[in-house]
């Protein structure tokens, strides 16, 4: 699961981890019986599995869909192992316009010729990642789990758990506050130990610490819904936020925004950043979008 900068993404990141195979002995009949410290036991495996490093040897391209306040945009991505390299290829869901076009490959003309740009690029993404990463690695212990059922899934049998906070939890910083005010289901797939869909809602009124000070209000929601796209390689597909609340205290907060990623395509494995962009400046294949009509 994925996740940027300051904002509540980051409660989940985009997870390039390694899938380690992990099969459970246990069966539907036994699992009806999991207690609150199997189910424990079952999130720190798949915790320690979303926060495992590096690409499984196999980086991808793909298509990223967002809209928020800012519009609707279409991004095309190639993932390599000196970071992500984008090109926008719809805004508002309609073809770029050419003097569009020409800013994207100005944009990307600059970055192949500026190395030091794309190294400053990857660091914050490995940065935000680590930040993530911290808050995957609470989630066994920020929360009570208790089991729901087990049911069919893309990849498997999902195992569905529901959460709410654990009282015992005592976060070291701010940014894990937000868990005391949590709560939701979370599927989990049994072969693989990888975290299928993270469905929550804010039950109380939460602080936040994603870079400054603030505070997110009762009611708001986190949709996140992961998928293995290939070789074991498992990816956020869908997010959704719905937020509200405080910045500094004073600049309200009203988080809308909704991703999806789709048209997964694998790529060479030592593929670099440079390589990339020449990629993304060849003609490019034909989006979902313009597919239909």
């Amino acid at each position: 699961m994925r996740i940027c900068t300051f904002s509540p993404f980051q409660i989940l990141p985009r997870l390039i981890g390694p899938a380690l195979l992990v099969l459970f002995s246990w069966s539907p009949g036994v699992l009806a019986q999991m207690t609150p410290a199997e189910a424990q036991a079952l999130v720190r495996k798949a915790s320690q599995n979303e926060t495992a490093k590096g690409l499984n040897g196999q980086p991808f391209r793909f298509l990223l869909r967002k809209i928020d306040e800012k519009g609707d945009i279409t991004k095309e991505i190639v993932q390599t192992k000196e970071g992500d390299i984008a090109r926008l290829v719809l805004y508002n869901n309609q073809p770029l316009t050419d003097e569009r076009k020409q800013q994207e490959r100005e944009r990307l003309d600059h970055l192949m010729t500026h190395p030091e740009e794309q190294q400053r690029r990857h660091r914050r993404e490995q940065e935000d990642s680590e930040r993530a990463d911290k808050l995957v690695k609470l989630l066994p212990d920020a929360f009570i789990y208790e089991y729901i059922e087990t049911a069919p899934g893309a990849s498997g049998p999902v195992i569905k758990l529901r959460f709410k906070p654990n009282p015992q939890f005592s976060p070291a910083d701010r940014e894990a506050e937000i868990y005391h005010g949590m709560a939701g289901q979370l599927w989990i797939d049994q072969n693989q130990a990888r975290m299928v869909c993270l469905d929550a809602h804010l039950i109380a009124d939460v602080n936040f610490g994603w870079g400054f000070l603030g505070r997110l209000y009762k009611g708001g929601s986190i949709l996140v819904q992961q998928a293995d796209v290939g070789y074991h390689h498992w990816e956020t597909i869908h997010l959704k936020l719905s937020l509200t609340g405080k910045a500094l205290m004073f600049k309200s907060l009203n988080i809308q925004t909704q991703e999806d990623e789709s048209d997964f395509r694998p790529v060479p494995k030592d593929i670099g950043y440079q390589d990339a962009i020449r990629m993304l400046e060849a003609p490019p294949a034909p989006t979902q979008a313009s597919a239909q009509h």
